[in-house]
């Protein structure tokens, strides 16, 4: 099949691009909080903390840009998406927040640390199973009549969404692993590896199985994945995450300091490349596709105005904080 590239397929990709970005950048500092119980009080704690202490807050903005977008670009799909997802998304938001909070008090107030790690931790744990759930429950379908959301209270709420839930969380802790790796060194370094070692069997299993799982969820995907002659592009996609594996392995094994969270992060765009073959063109899984979604032409390219200038400013910013703080972390405290 072939599609029509317009306005409301650029802001599809676009709005995809914020996502990604979103969950590579905001992915790992929720893996920190994810693994943040099983480091040592004191030094391995504050050295992970600072390792994300100065572009944690810039990642989020993905996160609004995604959101908003969507809101502005495709208010049918948010409306339905909002809708049939309400407590999922509210959960993710709320402990977002209560994270937010438990990091800047964490240095604050010193005397609660103990009470703030635990937030901060739980907050993470929370975050990302929501935005798996979030991501399972949309993948499983909506149920949608009339240009609105048809389903129950709880449709969102299955084994299958749980299980992706689950798999984001060992995902997020993968990616929060091999930053540690990364930033750090001495034994927060040597714990990291182990909690990689550990995590990468288990994050590849997880993709294997979600993987398996969705062509048998809709007919589409079945049909994107396996029909002539779109299954010749498709197939690149597992092979690709195969390399990916066998050479993330290897530089575990051999104790490679970047090539792990590179590799990781390939994994997880093959992935994201793997959900967009599942559900393109529909924004809506088997219900809704971009173009039935979209706003008038007039309102996308006012939208896709602002976002030629801030897209590049929200890029170029974010490049430089990140190559100012670039480097092994302290365990100094942050301000």
């Amino acid at each position: 099949m072939i599609y029509n590239i317009d306005l409301a397929t650029i802001w599809a990709f676009i709005i995809a691009f914020a996502v990604f970005a979103y969950v590579v950048m905001d992915g790992f500092d929720l893996g920190i909080g994810i693994l943040f119980p099983t480091l040592e009080v004191g030094r391995e704690r504050d050295t992970a903390m600072n390792s994300v202490a100065p572009v944690w807050d810039g990642n989020e903005t993905w996160l609004v840009l995604g959101g908003g977008g969507l809101l502005a670009v495709f208010p049918l799909a948010y409306g339905v998406i909002l809708s049939a997802l309400y407590i999922p998304i509210i959960v993710m938001l709320l402990a977002l927040i209560f994270r937010g909070v438990a990091f800047e008090f964490r240095w604050r107030d010193p005397n609660h640390r103990r009470t703030w790690d635990i937030a901060f931790a739980g907050g993470s744990l929370v975050a990302a199973l929501a935005q798996g759930i979030t991501l399972g429950a949309l993948l499983q379908g909506i149920r949608v009549e009339g240009r609105a959301y048809a389903g129950g209270w709880w449709d969102w709420f299955t084994p299958f969404s749980v299980f992706v839930g689950g798999s984001v969380v060992v995902a997020y802790a993968m990616l929060g692993a091999t930053w540690l790796i990364m930033r750090t060194e001495g034994p927060l370094q040597d714990h990291a590896f182990r909690h990689a070692r550990r995590l990468a069997p288990l994050t590849i299993g997880a993709i294997v199985v979600v993987s398996a799982a969705t062509p048998f969820l809709e007919q589409e995907y079945w049909q994107r994945w396996f029909q002539m002659p779109g299954v010749i592009a498709a197939a690149q996609v597992p092979l690709l995450i195969a390399v990916g594996t066998v050479l993330l392995f290897r530089s575990l094994a051999q104790r490679h300091e970047r090539a792990p969270f590179l590799l990781t992060l390939a994994l997880f765009l093959l992935c994201f490349v793997g959900l967009g073959v599942s559900i393109f063109p529909d924004i809506v899984p088997g219900a809704i596709t971009i173009a039935q979604a979209a706003a008038p032409e007039s309102s996308l390219i006012f939208v896709l105005v602002g976002a030629a200038v801030l897209i590049p400013l929200i890029l170029a910013y974010t490049a430089w904080s990140y190559w100012v703080f670039r480097g092994k972390a302290g365990h100094e405290g942050y301000h």
